[in-house]
């Protein structure tokens, strides 16, 4: 038991490692109330970037593509980066939480009593409002003339939609995608950095890529199940996650796991049948 203790206490300080004092005496009030004052924000946003899709593919249908090779690197290296950083001040949180607490605790207690705040909380908020600021990966894939696949945009509005949600009423399951999207991006976009920087080995397996975000979406799923279930288990108030974001968590995390799945056979499975095929 004090090995397991003092896993744990290590756990909770690696939030706190090089914290700054914004991080450190952060709570979630004002960006709480921000949010669920601001739905508007999110909804108009979507909009935008939904015509944006549209007419931007259809302009550049008759335009010349933009490089922007370099650009895209910096940017999806900063991305990685960030989500790095994300990943350091959630995950350890989200493990000692694990170890400590039975699963019913980890994600219906109220964050107010262990992740909204401190650092962890503070990366959590920023983990929310960073689905703004990457809706700037349609420019790129517009912009260059690469395919825009309906799970790409899909993804982007539907995440940006349900995290704001979720942060409005402080979803207390939160933490789980929190860290697993932060991990998953930290590698995917260092990934995306390299290979416009034109250095990523041709003998990396992308197919982890593709692998982790089925995990993410696989694990995304049994939580929100999970959260029905105790909440329906608790009655009101018992468990601290909404019906309607438990609704639409489920519907979005259900439709992910089905388009990824549906990709990974697209491109790795039935593209080596069909090249096999050819060389008979």
């Amino acid at each position: 038991m004090q090995t397991q203790q003092k896993i744990v206490d290590f756990l909770y300080a690696v939030p706190h490692f090089m914290e700054t004092p914004t991080e450190r005496d952060f709570t979630f009030d004002a960006t709480v109330a921000f949010a669920r004052d601001n739905y508007v924000i999110p909804f108009t946003l979507v909009s935008c970037y939904l015509m944006f899709c549209f007419f931007g593919v259809k302009h550049m249908r008759t335009t010349t593509p933009f490089d922007l090779r370099l650009p895209l690197a910096a940017w999806s290296g900063g991305l990685s980066l960030f989500s790095f950083i994300g990943m350091i001040k959630t995950v350890p949180f989200l493990l000692a939480r694990i170890i400590e607490a039975s699963f019913e605790n980890t994600i219906c207690e109220n964050p107010g009593l262990n992740w909204g705040k401190g650092p962890t909380g503070f990366w959590v908020m920023c983990f929310i409002f960073s689905k703004v600021p990457e809706l700037i990966d349609t420019v790129f894939i517009v912009l260059r003339k690469k395919p825009l696949i309906f799970l790409h945009w899909y993804h982007h509005v539907t995440v940006l939609l349900y995290c704001w949600d979720a942060y409005s009423t402080m979803a207390a399951s939160g933490l789980y995608f929190v860290a697993m999207n932060y991990s998953v991006h930290a590698f995917m976009y260092g990934y995306y950095c390299l290979t416009s920087l034109r250095m990523c080995p041709k003998w990396f397996p992308t197919i982890l890529i593709t692998a982790s975000q089925i995990t993410q979406m696989f694990v995304g799923t049994g939580v929100c199940i999970s959260s029905w279930y105790f909440v329906y288990k608790n009655g009101d108030g018992g468990c601290n996650n909404q019906q309607s974001n438990l609704i639409a968590g489920g519907i979005m995390y259900g439709s992910y796991l089905y388009l990824f799945v549906d990709f990974a056979i697209g491109r790795y499975l039935k593209k080596p049948a069909a090249k096999a095929k050819k060389v008979q």
